[in-house]
């Protein structure tokens, strides 16, 4: 029985009827944001997530200060000496999954101008993200909260607005207004950021600069634009669980609220702790996608993060992920492990359109990579649902 599954069958014995209260929230298409607007004292049954999750929960700091202790490093994009970058992205990668990014280009006015706009339309009229609102995968620009409500044991403190930025625009219109005059200057300046870093990743596998970008790692682009309301709960939710990003690269702008945690190396035998990410001003996050960990042949560490929920009394945290993905309409390709003759695949070749049908069937309750392992016995990946 999925965890999914367990919750449900679990509320209905209770006579709570889960599917009821969760369409209801989706029917107001104000989010979770909302809620807060309402003027709840408590959060709704639908987004509290099991105690065994929450057991190992803890807080967060905004404080920049602790970024020189953190095992998270910050690389330099101007350093001349190229072959020290690569050695410290192939160190990072391996064991973090994670690093920050300084002197990348993109101005701070824009970065600011992006996260302020993202505040404004959350913030804004209610009509304004009502009109936005949607489920519907075809829409190049849709808001809403939660893409895998109707499947999760438990939904996240969180909304979300959905930009595609290429190779497919929508209209300039169709863009909301408080992000329509930055959004795409934006998207080209951090596309130039994740072309930099495929070098550095291309090199760290002992390939050409261009390898990973030829292949098609960076054919689109989608900004994720999160908004994480003040709970009144907070020991109760989550902003976002637990999770890896299922593409190849991720490219997270953050305000410095704090909150976002990623799970420290376990492969030696360990288990793992929760670590605080720390802001650094200035910086862009990189962290690598479930299919690049595939096409690395393991030799990248998708790891898995999340976000606490927001504790502030008065003010949402913001950030804006950037996902880099090949062109999931026009690339068929299968995407395979780069070996190097010495060690086998660890996976076998699949196609993005099939890594992502995977993972939207999933939602956040799984780990997409363990479907395409090379094992005698592979998961059968579950069924997908009509809401996905």
């Amino acid at each position: 029985m999925s965890p999914t599954e367990s919750a449900a069958g679990a509320m209905a014995s209770d006579g709570y009827d889960r599917r009821r209260e969760l369409q209801a929230f989706d029917d107001t298409k104000a989010g979770v944001k909302g809620l807060v607007d309402a003027g709840i004292t408590a959060i709704p049954p639908i987004f509290r997530h099991a105690p065994e999750s929450l057991k190992d929960m803890t807080a967060s700091s905004a404080n920049g200060d602790v970024a020189a202790a953190s095992p998270i490093p910050v690389i330099d994009l101007s350093d001349a000496r190229r072959e020290d970058a690569v050695a410290q992205v192939r160190r990072t990668i391996r064991k973090v999954g994670f690093f920050h990014v300084i002197n990348h280009g993109v101005p701070a006015e824009l970065m600011a101008g992006m996260l302020a706009g993202v505040r404004r339309f959350n913030e804004g009229p209610a009509e304004a993200k009502r009109a936005a609102y949607t489920r519907d995968p075809a829409r190049k620009v849709r808001f809403n909260s939660n893409f895998d409500l109707f499947k999760s044991a438990a939904a996240n403190w969180r909304d979300s607005l959905f930009c595609d930025l290429f190779p497919d625009p929508p209209p300039a219109e169709e863009y909301p207004e408080p992000i329509r005059d930055v959004i795409t200057e934006y998207g080209d300046a951090v596309t130039k950021v994740a072309l930099r870093v495929y070098e550095l990743l291309s090199e760290s596998l002992g390939l050409s600069s261009d390898h990973l970008r030829e292949i098609g790692c960076a054919q689109s682009l989608r900004a994720v634009c999160q908004y994480y309301p003040p709970c009144p709960e907070p020991d109760l939710t989550f902003g976002i669980r637990s999770h890896t990003d299922p593409g190849f690269l991720t490219v997270l702008l953050q305000d410095g609220m704090g909150g976002l945690q990623i799970l420290a190396d376990r492969r030696d035998g360990g288990h793992g702790a929760w670590i605080d990410v720390p802001h650094v001003p200035g910086a862009l996050m990189i962290n690598i996608g479930d299919h690049l960990q595939l096409i690395s042949n393991d030799r990248f560490r998708s790891a898995e993060h999340r976000v606490l929920a927001n504790k502030s009394k008065d003010t949402a945290r913001v950030s804006v992920a950037s996902f880099f993905n090949t062109d999931m309409i026009r690339t068929t390709r299968p995407f395979g492990p780069i070996t190097d003759g010495r060690d086998p695949p660890v996976y076998r070749s699949v196609t993005a359109q099939e890594f992502a049908k995977t993972f939207f069937s999933m939602g956040l309750d799984g780990r997409v990579l363990d479907y395409f392992r090379l094992e005698q016995h592979t998961p059968t990946p579950p069924v997908s649902s009509a809401n996905a």
